[in-house]
């Protein structure tokens, strides 16, 4: 089976009209496959929620403020919320290969539900709505720039994004989950 997704540009610099660089991104844009036990850039382990085939594209900003990422999915199940993190590790063939939430600041305790951890400030959280075609999008800004090789991926969940104790983080099963070289 052939890869579907493809990394569009590994590394842009963005350079300011003083000639230092403002910013570098990534994007990275393809299509969902099952999660058949192989090695897939996009996987999808609710073909229902997130058909093999439906497209999605993250891309990722960063600058001296902090961190820009952007979710886009498109031919997903149509009027849904979804919550969507960054995660620790790559996709694999089962939902929890990707672990944890990224953490700029990391709880002590895993899995972190502590709201003092668990938060749109702390993590990456992009959960998004879908409209009557299944597509959908967010975007997440951040004050802090990920350390190297500890952000993988990006993983499609459930339902929104708890906020409460106990729960906080919280978004659901994993439904898809697609590789991201984070920089």
């Amino acid at each position: 089976m052939s890869l579907l997704i493809s990394v569009v540009a590994a590394s842009m610099a963005i350079v300011s009209p003083t000639g230092g660089m403002a910013a570098q991104g990534l994007v990275v844009d393809g299509r969902f496959s099952a999660a058949d036990g192989g090695t897939h850039r996009a996987v999808t382990f609710d073909g229902t929620a997130v058909p093999a085939g439906s497209r999605v594209a993250v891309t990722e900003r960063t600058s001296y403020d902090g961190t820009r990422v952007e979710l886009r999915i498109s031919g997903v199940q149509a009027n849904r919320t979804f919550g969507a993190h960054v995660h620790t590790q790559a996709c694999g063939s089962t939902p929890d290969a990707s672990g944890p939430h990224y953490q700029n600041v990391k709880d002590p305790k895993q899995p972190s539900t502590d709201p003092q951890y668990a938060n749109a400030q702390n993590e990456v959280w992009l959960d998004f709505t879908t409209d009557a075609r299944g597509d959908g999008g967010a975007v997440s800004t951040v004050q802090w720039s990920f350390r190297a090789g500890e952000a993988r991926s990006v993983v499609v969940h459930e339902h929104a994004t708890e906020t409460g104790p106990g729960h906080a983080g919280m978004a659901g099963a994993r439904l898809a989950c697609v590789n991201v070289p984070f920089e």
